[in-house]
């Protein structure tokens, strides 16, 4: 879940009932945890801070952080202790042990599989399916990772250690883990797998295991004590992690020298540079008098170079009104009017200004109306699926599909049910002789196809009608490719993007996108891009009544630009996010609900 860097959407203080509230919920999921070890976790007077995050794939998390070091996190109304806390109380959760070239993967976001799973003396730990256990490695009783039981004890036995054991949630050396101290894990001996770390050793090495001196139990007493001995083998993992992000960072410094100038100095001449380029190639006489705030929002944001971000804030002008006075006075490029109340508007351009017509507009590709990577992460442009409409076979017609050996549940393109039911009319002889454009109704296509009170009625129909009521009376699914993906199929009709504006407080206006995921949108990447194409908030919130999807909120009626970023401005719409048409099948699915 943290393998990749997440985003902060708040950090606060807790509050004294939510502290109280959190003392109850972590006692209650972690009996083990003596009242002593639970205040020293979560104290009465300490300052203990909520931070609330959104994960790269979406999912809303909430981390209780306490000394610069996150101690548990909450997912979907379960808390979770990190490995900061198990470092303290590694007997809080019944742990697995594996090997320690292992965490990197764990970091990386695999899962626990069986295979890798080291059976100690003392055997496996008990747990049930879903029950939230840790992963440590041989040797060392300090787990390095947290995750849900994906089957019992009995079942891993059962299937002879084979399939994936443990689903990883959070591991030593991802984001979560970076988010505090980046302190190692300690040193904890662990008596029952020392047996098998001495053979690990033989079977590598080709040395002996030596005994160890004899050392005392671990308590919580001396917890600090062993906490402050980071434990030698894992710490190379990590120091040799982060000497490689320091390769790549002094990579990426060469790569882009420093400015020698404020990074105010640096927004003005944004803000000029933008301002320029939209006057000259942008803004048309017809369109003045121009609002102040759409000229911004509209022209300014479009000129802003790509990676970089135009925020009037943190120049020297602090306000958009006092650029423009600045624009007016000193640069005298525009004549800038309040025609109404508390709205200004630019009413002349001076075109003929000797700095404007100097103004070359830098050949930057992202100044343009280039096509925004809404896909997965950004790493390669989004490439949409090819969607095929398909039809179930259901029980009342499995007697029609029987002589062709199809059985219920069987899915089949529409162009292979009507050379089906064409086969079955033909060897049956029910064509018509006196008209063939009829189809005579026996039996089975009475039972399959007639409601009941036609049954005394319809004798025969039509080719085009016998098609679509065949068609009507299957179960509707789907088919979606995406490239160099295996097909998807399901059921029911394709859900659309649906664009819904709402109404928050008083006269507060929000735009919500939801169904993103269907067509492999990644929600993360259509709200940053909303956000910077409009300047203003959004956030992502889980869908209720779905476990694996999240719709984007972002303020203000933005229904128009949600369209133009999946859309694009061209006639032709579809094809400039599908990179051309793929038929009528896929423009009738590929549609926007609107709600107003």
């Amino acid at each position: 879940m943290f393998e990749k860097a997440f985003r902060v959407k708040s950090n606060t203080v807790i509050k004294g009932s939510d502290r109280r509230k959190l003392k109850v919920d972590i006692s209650t999921s972690f009996p083990s945890l003596s009242a002593e070890e639970l205040s020293d976790l979560v104290p009465n007077k300490e300052e203990l801070n909520v931070v609330k995050i959104y994960a790269h794939k979406g999912d809303a998390v909430t981390l209780y952080v306490l000394h610069k070091n996150p101690v548990f996190f909450e997912l979907e109304k379960r808390i979770y202790p990190t490995v900061y806390t198990l470092w303290r109380y590694p007997h809080v959760l019944p742990a697995f042990t594996t090997w320690p070239p292992v965490i990197q993967k764990l970091a990386g976001g695999a899962d626990l599989m069986l295979p890798g799973v080291v059976v100690p003396s003392g055997g496996l730990p008990e747990v049930k399916k879903g029950d939230c256990c840790a992963v440590k490695v041989v040797g060392n009783k300090a787990p390095v990772a947290v995750g849900t039981a994906t089957m019992t004890t009995a079942e891993m036995r059962s299937l002879a250690m084979k399939g994936r054991g443990v689903s990883i949630l959070h591991s030593y050396l991802d984001s979560l883990w970076a988010f505090g101290d980046k302190s190692g894990p300690p040193c904890i001996p662990d008596v029952d797998t020392e047996g098998v770390e001495g053979g690990f050793l033989e079977e590598e090495d080709g040395q002996e295991a030596t005994e160890a001196d004899a050392e005392e139990p671990y308590s919580s007493s001396n917890a600090d004590d062993i906490l402050d001995s980071p434990c030698p083998g894992l710490q190379e993992i990590s120091l040799a992690d982060r000497e490689e992000e320091g390769e790549k960072g002094i990579e990426e410094a060469d790569k882009d020298p420093e400015d020698p100038r404020s990074p105010q100095e640096q927004m003005d001449a944004l803000l000029l540079q933008c301002f320029l380029h939209a006057l000259k190639s942008k803004v048309k006489k017809s369109e003045l008098p121009l609002l102040t705030s759409t000229f911004l929002r509209i022209h300014m944001f479009s000129c802003c170079p790509n990676g970089k971000q135009l925020d009037i804030k943190k120049s020297s002008y602090k306000k958009l009104s006092k650029f423009l006075q600045s624009m007016q006075q000193e640069h005298r490029l525009v004549k800038v009017k309040e025609l109404s109340k508390g709205v200004e508007s630019i009413v002349e351009v001076d075109w003929k200004n000797r700095e404007l017509r100097s103004f070359c507009s830098p050949e930057d590709p992202g100044i343009e109306e280039a096509p925004v990577e809404v896909g997965g992460g950004g790493e390669r442009p989004y490439r949409p699926p090819e969607i095929t409409s398909l039809y179930s076979v259901s029980s009342r017609l499995e007697p029609l599909f029987q002589d062709a050996n199809i059985r219920k549940g069987t899915v089949l393109q529409p162009a292979e049910v009507r050379t089906i039911i064409t086969d079955y009319v033909k060897r049956n002889e029910l064509v018509d002789d006196t008209n063939k454009n009829y189809v005579i109704i026996n039996p089975i296509l009475c039972d399959c196809l007639l409601e009941k009170s036609e049954y005394q009625d319809v004798e025969a129909l039509k080719w085009d009608d016998l098609f679509s009521r065949t068609l009507d009376k299957m179960q509707h699914c789907h088919q979606l490719v995406f490239p160099g993906l295996p097909p998807v199929v399901r059921k029911g009709p394709l859900e659309p993007i649906d664009i819904t504006v709402a109404s928050r407080g008083s006269n507060k206006k929000v735009t919500i996108i939801k169904n993103l995921e269907v067509y492999g949108l990644d929600p993360v990447a259509v709200s940053v891009a909303l956000q910077h194409r409009v300047q203003a908030s959004s956030a992502l919130n889980p869908v209720p009544g779905s476990k694996d999807r999240v719709s984007v909120q972002i303020q203000g009626n933005q229904v128009q630009q949600v369209g133009k970023l999946l859309l694009g401005r061209q006639t032709n719409q579809l094809e400039t996010l599908l990179g051309g048409c793929h038929g009528c099948s896929l423009c009738r699915h590929w549609c926007f609900v609107h709600h107003y």
